[in-house]
């Protein structure tokens, strides 16, 4: 399986917690496209012309500010370039933007996966993250999505919030669970540092919830989502048996992807090693510069940094890492510090072996990121 990734960095407003390229000179638009068209077409030698395009994602930023004339500018030039036989077409909205009309044109154009930023049905908690739509606005595209029956929807959810009790999660989770979402992305708050959120806090205007509290929001929404169906397939991710999102597995699972537009990452396996890089973070850049010109130089991955990602990415996931993969696709092997250490986080009903697979418990999957540093650190 290989992935399209399309960054498309214009945004109304600048989110609170949002550390993404984006830039709001939404005049800059239409000479996006016209550049973006280029750098799609520029890739007419690549490698990954050769491949079988299976999923594509419309990520940013945000995609929906687009046109539906120039999104089929756009596909067009993605099919005349690529081989895609899509399994999924993701494209990110924003529930502002969103009419009938608009679902009708992303779904002939092939859009099989809405995107939906919710975040929550609160107004308080929507003007804090200093989100453009209303609760009203969640609501409506919500029902949209359902009566133009669009063929797959996800909904974000962000939770650990200042100021956020368990009850307030708890009704922002059943408001959404109405519409019968058949995935959810459930992001506990960040706090970057160069965001406005980073910046209040580091001024001691907004106090964060403390990690207790945290653990708590966390436990009322696994416990209401997998009542309502919705299974836990990797730490921030939810869906229904058989609904779960293709194209992250590409991340996930290392398979080659390319990244176009500005911010844009790409990943190729060449043999042993494999090739990471991205496009400069920079719309004046993208915009006046040549295809190719404004793509750094490609950072080679030697296998054992390739097997310590994959450890790190794969044990966020339920289907956790085949060891005897790590074994004959990474030359990396177990080293008996670590198999100690797995031993003990048995007993400690954080990580499981099974079938020679390595995979975390629910309970391990709340502290993931700690148990990968120490796993990493006894090798």
């Amino acid at each position: 399986m290989a992935g399209l990734y399309i960054h498309i960095p214009f945004c109304k407003q600048a989110c609170s917690y949002c550390d993404f390229y984006f830039v709001t000179r939404r005049n800059l638009l239409p000479d996006f496209v016209d550049a973006l068209v280029n750098e799609i077409r520029h890739n007419r030698e690549s490698l990954f012309t050769g491949e079988t395009i299976q999923t594509i994602y419309l990520g940013g930023g945000t995609p929906s500010l687009l046109t539906g004339n120039q999104l089929e500018r756009i596909f067009s030039s993605l099919h005349d370039i690529f081989r895609i036989e899509p399994l999924e077409i993701t494209m990110e909205l924003n529930p502002d933007d969103v009419s009938v009309d608009y679902l009708n044109t992303i779904k002939n154009l092939g859009i099989t996966r809405a995107s939906i930023g919710i975040q929550s049905f609160r107004p308080e908690l929507l003007s804090f993250m200093h989100r453009a739509h209303s609760k009203d606005d969640a609501i409506r595209v919500l029902e949209l999505i359902r009566k133009c029956n669009f063929p797959d929807f996800t909904a974000d959810l962000i939770y650990g919030n200042p100021g956020q009790t368990v009850e307030m999660l708890q009704e922002d989770i059943e408001q959404l669970l109405v519409f019968d979402p058949p995935h959810i992305s459930a992001y506990s708050l960040t706090i970057e540092p160069k965001t406005r959120l980073g910046k209040q806090v580091e001024l001691g205007r907004i106090k964060p919830p403390d990690d207790e509290q945290v653990s708590d929001h966390f436990e009322c929404l696994r416990n209401m989502l997998e009542h309502a169906g919705l299974e836990q397939y990797e730490v921030s991710n939810f869906s229904k048996p058989g609904r779960e999102a293709l194209h992250n597995s590409n991340y996930w699972n290392h398979h080659n992807y390319l990244g176009l537009g500005p911010a844009a990452h790409s990943f190729r396996w060449k043999g042993d090693f494999a090739e990471r890089w991205v496009n400069s973070p920079d719309i004046k850049t993208y915009l006046e510069k040549k295809p190719g010109d404004y793509r750094t130089d490609p950072e080679l991955l030697q296998l054992e940094q390739l097997a310590e990602e994959r450890l790190m990415l794969g044990l966020r996931t339920r289907m956790g890492v085949d060891i005897s993969t790590l074994a004959h696709r990474y030359n990396y092997k177990l080293s008996e510090s670590q198999k100690y250490w797995i031993k003990n986080q048995e007993a400690g009903g954080t990580m499981i072996i099974q079938n020679g697979v390595l995979k975390l418990t629910p309970q391990g999957l709340k502290i993931c990121d700690m148990l990968v540093v120490d796993l990493l650190s006894k090798r």
